[in-house]
């Protein structure tokens, strides 16, 4: 089973939304595949009940609620005994406890940013934190940046680059502004489940996160 977590503390940066689209593409390719949500916002949950019984089916776990009577935090948290592939939304409040926490076990860290210099200073403490508290090792656990919402040829873009570029981390792909991510969150899809002729030019950056998990970390170019 591959764990794949999408985090960040800084809010409004996409993390729902990657998941949501990272869950939904392996779902598409077969994978039996479960999605976490630990943000008490529960817009994954939403997501997840707003899709279809056509749609590629997806394991769901209300990770945010507390422990009811006679029930297990173990037990809570579950998945089916076939699951594949495991991709965990986290909320934006988290302190050190619950950053170690979260990241134990995962095999993947997908980490969004967006391009605006406030996002870019939160993205710097984030991952500071993110490889001091939470002691990871480079050869245990993929760690990938995707910014988010970009329009090329902008100076927050240019700059967001060159923040990019002097990180040794890798950039995953890089996901464009579209209003076409909302529509398929108002239908419980991924964009790359949608069959408007627009969403096609964004289902490449999909297949490189897929391929970049997949395959294993390597250093992008951005």
């Amino acid at each position: 089973m591959r764990r794949i977590i999408v985090m960040n503390t800084k809010g409004g940066c996409g993390k729902t939304t990657i998941a949501t689209n990272v869950a939904s593409y392996y779902a598409a390719q077969g994978f039996k595949t479960a999605l976490f949500d630990y943000d008490a916002q529960r817009s994954s949950t939403h997501w997840l009940n707003l899709r279809t019984d056509e749609s590629p089916d997806i394991y769901g776990v209300t990770a945010f609620r507390r422990e009811t009577a006679g029930v297990t935090r173990s037990w809570q948290i579950r998945v089916p005994p076939e699951t594949e592939r495991v991709v965990i939304d986290t909320p934006a409040s988290m302190d050190r406890n619950d950053l170690m926490e979260r990241v134990r076990g995962v095999d993947t860290i997908l980490i969004p940013v967006l391009p605006s210099p406030i996002d870019t200073y939160a993205a710097a403490d984030f991952i500071r934190d993110l490889l001091l508290v939470g002691k990871l090792r480079s050869e245990q656990t993929q760690v990938g940046i995707i910014p988010n919402r970009i329009r090329e040829y902008t100076l927050a873009f240019q700059a967001l680059r060159r923040f990019l570029n002097s990180l040794n981390i890798p950039v995953v792909t890089q996901l464009q502004d579209s209003q076409l991510y909302v529509q398929a969150a108002d239908r419980g899809m991924g964009i790359h489940e949608l069959t408007e002729h627009r969403a096609r030019r964004h289902r490449r950056s999909w297949r490189e996160v897929f391929e970049w998990v997949e395959q294993g970390p390597r250093r992008a170019r951005f």
